[in-house]
């Protein structure tokens, strides 16, 4: 049997091709010689949401959301919000920013920087958004 998630995407692949049911069953019998999804492997699945590709479905991409935003205490709050708008004009998520708090100073979160090195960090922030033109 097949994990949830991936019988979900196929239903919804199928809801989102707009497919019958007789097509949809007859989908599977093509692709995976089986008359409905639950009767699926782990082996077969995958040539089953090919075709589903191959027929037009478009999967969704994860969520490139990310975490939320920190809370600053108010004397950090300025600084946080021009690094926030930084990453905003640049399209970039929260993750950037923790990334690049851990190459330049070792932290895991933008969250746990002090005072100076999170000027730095937003500093940094500026020159990148120079070399882009903005």
């Amino acid at each position: 049997m097949i994990h949830r998630g991936k019988l979900a995407q196929i239903h919804i692949a199928k809801s989102q091709l707009g497919l019958s049911d007789d097509e949809y069953r007859a989908l599977l019998g093509r692709v995976a010689d089986v008359s409905s999804a639950k009767q699926l492997t782990n082996r077969n699945v995958g040539a089953v949401i090919n075709e589903l590709q191959r027929l037009g479905w478009k999967p969704k991409p994860a969520s490139k959301a990310g975490r939320k935003a920190p809370r600053p205490p108010r004397n950090r709050a300025t600084v946080m919000r021009k690094v926030e708008a930084l990453l905003a004009d640049a399209g970039r998520p929260w993750a950037y920013a923790d990334g690049m708090a851990k190459h330049m100073f070792g932290a895991d979160r933008v969250d746990w920087l002090d005072d100076d090195q999170l000027i730095r960090l937003m500093q940094g922030l500026v020159i990148d958004a120079n070399r882009r033109g903005q």
